[in-house]
């Protein structure tokens, strides 16, 4: 007898560090309309583990505006900031693995030593830490120096050997194919920081695991950050989503649209008169 396949649950997990713009607005709306293609559901995740940036006025603007846009979800919603032991119990799980390393670089010392970029376009760790003797990264951490442990990535893929995720597209119920990760691109990548437990990349997948996510939509900016993601699963023997990666909403300069740029917010249009129909059309939705 054949068991059901799991219902499909896809989830939109906005940073509390500014508001939501037309960028945000169509990777919810797609994220939601793909939930309905698929029969399953769609989650909100708030990921404000950078408590420097992240504020509650924030927090219940996402709220706010994803309402104004006419979007549901169940409750409670999570909140990153609510579960770092658990992203701190998969950092020690690596550590026992022996993949962490204490790294004392400063970004400037990075980029003056790095000779290559990673697929962001920032300068590409050249593991100067990872040969520190184990003496010396006792004293360093007793004394008190800033640290971040880094994942030491290729003897991480030498257990992981060939990785492979599952994609649709450009449509959500397209046909999956199989694609090739290649986390080797990205060096070493932090992923854990004193004083905060996880980097996005480990926190994102803890979380997904942990919420059942099946499917994962995100804007095509993200998706050399799979391969990371894929690694890290298969590590922590978590499960991988199928991806999915949509368009990106450009400004009239044809950048994508960033919070650190100043972007129209979506409270600025609906003071401006803007309906949620206004910004579906705006968006092609």
């Amino acid at each position: 007898m054949s068991q059901k396949s799991p219902r499909p649950i896809l989830r939109f997990a906005p940073s509390p560090n500014g508001r939501l713009h037309l960028g945000h607005a169509y990777s919810a709306l797609y994220t939601w309309n793909a939930a309905a293609l698929l029969g399953g559901t769609a989650l909100l995740r708030i990921e404000d583990i950078d408590a420097e940036r992240s504020k509650p006025e924030f927090a219940a603007a996402i709220i706010e505006d994803l309402h104004w846009l006419g979007l549901d979800w169940s409750e409670p919603v999570m909140r990153q900031s609510d579960r770092l032991e658990h992203y701190a119990a998969a950092g020690n799980q690596l550590r026992d693995l022996g993949l962490l390393y204490p790294c004392f670089c400063s970004r400037s010392e990075i980029a003056a030593r790095s000779d290559n970029t990673d697929p962001e376009g920032a300068p590409l760790y050249p593991g100067t830490c990872r040969h520190l003797g184990r003496d010396i990264q006792i004293e360093r951490l007793e004394r008190g120096d800033p640290v971040q442990f880094r994942l030491d990535v290729a003897k991480a893929m030498q257990r992981a050997g060939m990785l492979t995720f599952t994609a649709v597209g450009p449509l959500v119920t397209d046909r999956p194919q199989v694609r090739y990760a290649r986390p080797e691109r990205w060096g070493d990548v932090v992923l854990q920081r004193k004083g905060t437990p996880a980097s996005y990349h480990l926190s994102v997948v803890v979380d997904d695991a942990a919420q059942g996510i099946t499917h994962v939509t995100r804007g095509r900016d993200m998706e050399a950050g799979t391969d990371i993601h894929v690694l890290l699963q298969m590590l922590l023997g978590l499960p991988s989503p199928i991806y999915n990666f949509h368009k990106l909403i450009l400004g009239d300069d044809g950048k994508k649209l960033a919070k650190s740029r100043g972007s129209e917010s979506l409270a600025d249009l609906r003071a401006r008169g803007w309906t949620p129909e206004d910004v579906r059309r705006a968006v092609g939705l």
